[in-house]
């Protein structure tokens, strides 16, 4: 499959479509809405589903075969959100709130960024390991990382540093991924398929309108370009894209599959714009809003759905074909998901068929 059949897939893809259909719907001033009950009902049950999936693949998945993976991820989750800080105050010329706040988004990962990989990898019939859900989890560090940073530069020991890893532990998106996980670790296979119909069958229309309502978000977003400057616009293009190839690069390293590599790659692109606001909210109040949230919501997002993956895929293509050619990279026997979002075992089904964030 040739690099333009791979972009008009993910563009043509119902997700992105969907994103879309929300971007020009508040464009064009529609009085489309989703009630904020449903939109957090939808959101919950994303998060929660995609744990569960993962855990019951998880349960499947040597300790070895994950060692390596996971140091890769809590290595990004450390070093992502400490090089953007550095690059926002020496070449942005940013104060340490607003720098550590950046960093706080650029260091975190966004879910919906998670589950549009996974679709573009069902669509491809490309396997992902099912242990994939769990790194994202522990790449939420970022944003601890970053708010530390921050708060050193400013000696500001007012706010604990516990109380910045407990806002972090207790957000949605960590408590649901990993509390997902732990539960499809525990029931497995065999009783996952007592409420497969719930959160397999159902996954792929129920995120299909989360992205409609993603799209509305990212376009109010729009009016604040000015605000950001060229800088941040240039920064939520070029950032995104360095992290992807550096996480393909360390997932490949890592002995995951090309698949995997991917997704991790899309993870470390990714921006997030729901848990991380919220910390840096409470610990850097001083960060203006309208540049974190307009950098990571309406440049960063847009960004990784419509042109983002399509190139960490190539990349991971070209890499993947490069280390089996030369026969240097290593293989992981961890368990792959199987291709169709709706077959009998959950999690296969995601990663390969596929808040937040």
């Amino acid at each position: 499959m040739d690099t333009f059949e791979i972009l008009r897939n993910n563009l043509l893809s119902p997700l992105v479509l969907a994103f879309l259909l929300g971007v020009v719907a508040r464009l064009v001033k529609s009085d489309v809405e989703f009630p904020e009950p449903a939109y957090k009902f939808i959101s919950l049950y994303l998060l929660l589903a995609i744990g569960i999936n993962g855990g019951t693949e998880l349960a499947g998945t040597s300790f070895a075969e994950f060692f390596a993976p996971a140091l890769v991820a809590i290595a990004l989750a450390i070093g992502t959100p400490a090089w953007c800080f550095f690059l926002l105050r020496r070449l942005g010329r940013f104060d340490a709130s607003n720098a550590a706040g950046i960093a706080a988004h650029y260091g975190s990962v966004s879910s919906v960024t998670l589950i549009a990989a996974l679709a573009l990898m069902e669509t491809l019939n490309q396997p992902v390991e099912g242990f994939v859900p769990s790194l994202a989890a522990l790449m939420e560090w970022g944003i601890v990382v970053a708010l530390l940073i921050g708060r050193l530069a400013l000696r500001e020991p007012d706010i604990p540093l516990h109380s910045v890893v407990r806002d972090t532990l207790t957000g949605r998106s960590v408590v649901l991924l990993l509390g997902g996980l732990t539960i499809g670790f525990l029931i497995g296979e065999e009783n996952y398929s007592r409420i497969e119909p719930v959160f397999g069958d159902l996954f792929r229309g129920v995120l299909t309108l989360f992205l409609l309502e993603m799209g509305m978000v990212a376009a109010r977003q729009l009016r604040d370009f000015a605000k950001v400057g060229g800088f941040m616009v240039a920064f939520g293009i070029v950032m995104p894209i360095l992290h992807g190839l550096l996480g393909v690069t360390l997932g490949s390293w890592a002995g995951l599959s090309l698949g995997g590599s991917f997704v991790l790659g899309a993870l470390a692109a990714s921006a997030s714009y729901i848990d991380a606001p919220a910390a840096v909210r409470s610990t850097l109040p001083r960060a203006n809003p309208s540049i974190y949230l307009t950098s990571s919501l309406g440049i960063t997002l847009p960004f990784n759905l419509l042109l983002g993956l399509p190139l960490y895929y190539e990349y991971a293509r070209w890499l993947h074909s490069t280390f089996e050619k030369s026969g240097g990279r290593r293989q992981n026997s961890a368990a792959y998901l199987l291709p169709h979002l709706g077959s009998a075992t959950s999690t296969r089904r995601f990663v390969t068929a596929v808040p937040m964030g």
